[in-house]
């Protein structure tokens, strides 16, 4: 490996780059399946246990806790991201990568063992405290080996791992669940975890670091604490309580006060968790909303599609993976194509202001969807969906990191994926008590008592349950589903609309790394590809 490090520096002037000898080329690769595998752990996860969720709350019952098993993972993953990226900063990334993996792999045996929904929240809560650092240690560590304009290469390599995943993992969580029972799509995460441990283990050797200052232990607990606070608001408000009963007006009050009491104290502290001097880059503030929004749309979509087709369209757990390909396909493409025009060009800003429109049209569409909205229609519709968020996945993170310097690329990482975290925890609780809240109503209107009995058991969520209902009671909760998933789309599609106002205002800085910059007129130059492996 010293040899390795030997040959691999960082040229001179940056040019267009020196072709890398063989021996490091094939080291990059090796790492780059590593990293990709650890990142697909985190996105097959929630893809799997997606199609799966009616099938889990049908055995376990508890559809008002549907929302959290979802929102319990991605609350325990925001409030860690953090924690992990300054751990990586302070002590090493390879270490806490590894560590992020271990705990992931922890709370998916765990989960896959699960005797009710409260188990079940708590464990996928496990998980969502290792998946905070799969993403984020993926992305750092890229961040430090490759130059943006250089990254524009693997942006390729990235989408199709996170397509994939996201392809894949309803076809296998489809699969597994319809053959082997839910719990196996807690335990396949544990043969790719001891591939990716074997590869990072073996392959990345980054150098040792040791830090003196502390961790912002009260940065951490006012930040999770606020989170938590206003997750709680929006998953209550207007199910579990009045919006102006007593017990919300406590976590509103809670969850600023902790947040105010969190910014103020990031000004103060040494080592602050989340360094808020990053945020004067406007393309960094404006990345960070454009992917908030983002996450929000991407996992309320991947969790209520599945619901309609298997309820509504009368597909099984295996056929709604399927009739998610438009979307994810869509997706792929978009994304490559964002890589390559990228990598050739430098610009970029065009691809945000597209996907902004796209991701509102097809919002737009899905939420016309009714109980005679065929699969066709409904496939050509998340196409659209899926084409704006692939103009978006990738570019968010490249323009985020292209705009501080590298000594910040460890928090920018972090807090780029904090920001997408907190979108789909948001999501998914707001998309999720809306659509709850739409259903019952719907179903308490057209099956009366009946209906009522039927959402509050929450075993009737599957095509196979479904057909064995009687058909009045049938037909209500197929409109009830649809009624539900078009007011949370049409939710999505006027949260979209603040992705194309922000893209308008993403300034075109030359990405780092390009000809554009030489180092010699001042700019940073390229990292170096391999300079640490």
């Amino acid at each position: 490996m010293a040899d390795t490090q030997a040959a691999v520096k960082a040229p001179e002037a940056v040019g267009k780059p020196e072709k890398q000898p063989k021996s490091v080329r094939v080291v990059l690769l090796a790492l780059m399946i590593a990293m990709m595998l650890a990142m697909m752990l985190a996105m097959l996860d929630n893809m799997i246990v997606g199609t799966a969720m009616p099938t889990i709350v049908g055995e376990l019952g508890g559809l008002e806790h549907l929302s959290w098993v979802v929102t319990g993972y991605t609350l325990a993953t925001a409030a860690s991201t953090p924690v992990w990226g300054k751990l990586g900063d302070m002590f090493g990334r390879k270490g806490a990568f590894l560590s992020s993996i271990v705990i992931f792999l922890v709370g998916s045996a765990l989960s896959g063992m699960a005797q009710n929904m409260g188990q079940l929240i708590g464990f996928r809560a496990v998980q969502g405290l290792g998946a905070g650092g799969l993403m984020v240690g993926v992305m750092a560590i890229i961040g430090d080996l490759i130059p943006p304009r250089e990254r524009g290469k693997y942006q390729g390599m990235m989408a199709g791992v996170m397509a994939l995943a996201m392809i894949g993992g309803p076809l296998v969580g489809g699969t597994i669940t319809d053959n082997w029972g839910w719990r196996w799509t807690f335990y396949i995460n544990l043969p790719l975890g001891a591939v990716a441990l074997a590869l990072v283990t073996a392959v990345l050797h980054l150098p040792k670091k040791r830090s003196k200052a502390g961790i912002d232990y009260l940065g951490v607990v006012l930040l999770t604490v606020g989170i938590t606070s206003i997750v709680l608001v929006t998953t209550w408000g207007g199910s579990e309580y009045a919006w102006t009963s007593a017990r919300i007006m406590e976590l509103i009050g809670i969850g600023v006060a902790a947040l105010v009491g969190f910014v103020f104290w990031q000004t103060r502290v040494a080592e602050p968790v989340l360094p808020l001097h990053i945020f004067r880059s406007r393309n960094f503030t404006l990345m960070s909303v454009i992917g908030f929004i983002t996450g929000f749309v991407m996992f309320g979509a991947t969790l209520f599609l599945p619901l309609y087709q298997q309820s509504v369209q009368g597909a099984s757990a295996t056929n709604s993976g399927l009739l998610l390909l438009p979307m994810l396909g869509a997706m792929l493409v978009t994304s490559m194509v964002a890589g390559r025009v990228t990598t050739n060009s430098g610009r970029y800003k065009v691809f945000p202001i597209v996907g902004g429109v796209l991701m509102i049209v097809g919002l737009y569409l899905l939420s016309t969807m009714d109980t005679g909205t065929t699969r066709l229609t409904s496939g050509i519709y998340m196409a659209v969906l899926g084409a704006g968020m692939g103009c978006l996945m990738q570019i968010t993170m490249l323009v985020a990191q292209n705009s501080v310097q590298m000594k910040d690329m460890g928090v920018a990482s972090s807090s780029t994926t904090l920001f997408r975290t907190l979108g789909s925890s948001f999501g998914v609780a707001i998309m999720g008590a809306l659509f709850n809240h739409r259903v019952q109503d719907v179903m308490a209107e057209r099956a009366g008592a009946l209906g009522k009995n039927i959402t509050e058991k929450s075993a009737q969520l599957d095509a196979a349950s479904l057909a064995k209902l009687p058909a009045q009671a049938r037909e209500a909760y197929q409109h009830a589903v649809s009624s539900g998933t078009h007011s949370a789309f049409l939710l999505g599609s006027v949260i979209a609309v603040l992705v194309l106002i922000a893209s308008l205002f993403v300034k075109e800085v030359p990405l780092k790394g390009g000809p554009q910059k030489p180092a010699a007129e001042g700019g940073e130059g390229p990292a170096p590809l391999i300079d640490a492996v």
